[in-house]
């Protein structure tokens, strides 16, 4: 079987550039305001908790859900750039990484909580802590950044596009990146605060 590849066209190199500079905005933006409310309350101290999670919820959903068009574009604009494969093939193999990954996330949003997906955890703690024995974190610690990534891989699939499956890939970098750098140390102050807690309790 022989594989080729057609060369990006402008309109290609546009929208891998467009969704790149979306993918940044929303782990640059996320991940800075997090790190600011998490040592100096920046939200919180301004606006209270419940205000100042609002605040910061609206501009981070808008990011997320143009990051999220933005990759959509990036597949329509390079669909077909692989020959080779059958496309049936291609579909079968996309629409089981979309299923698998999807239902992965909702399951994982589900165990914990819809604010959970915005982070209320790190306005409003005490907050319920990712359960390691219900829903996905029975098998796995960031279901949401793992499996949950799939469908961007899935999509990039089905329509045939090598440069989105890299885009994928970039992104799921760079989503790490911001779990390592930011959720996992806030959460390991969040275990060792209710641990102390429950010690001091038994004091």
């Amino acid at each position: 079987m022989i594989v080729e590849l057609n060369a990006p066209s402008s309109w290609v190199w546009l929208a891998l550039s467009y969704h790149i500079a979306s993918r940044l905005a929303y782990v640059l933006y996320v991940g800075v305001a997090l790190r600011l409310q998490d040592r100096e309350g920046f939200f919180t101290k301004r606006y209270g908790a419940e205000a100042g999670f609002r605040r910061f919820r609206r501009v981070a959903a808008t990011v997320m859900n143009n990051d999220a068009f933005s990759f959509i574009v990036l597949c329509l604009a390079s669909w077909n750039e692989l020959v080779g494969p059958p496309r049936g093939w291609g579909v079968a193999v996309g629409l089981v990484l979309i299923a698998l990954g999807g239902a992965t996330k909702l399951w994982a949003a589900l165990t914990l909580g819809w604010d959970a997906y915005y982070w209320r955890n790190f306005f409003t703690p005490p907050f319920r802590l990712a359960p390691k024995t219900r829903g996905p974190y029975r098998f796995l610690r960031a279901p949401m950044y793992t499996v949950g990534y799939l469908p961007l891989y899935g999509l990039a699939i089905l329509v045939g596009s090598p440069i989105a499956f890299v885009a994928a890939l970039f992104d799921q970098i760079a989503i790490l990146a911001f779990y390592q750098a930011v959720e996992k140390p806030h959460f390991e102050r969040l275990r060792s605060a209710a641990q102390l807690s429950d010690i001091d309790g038994v004091l």
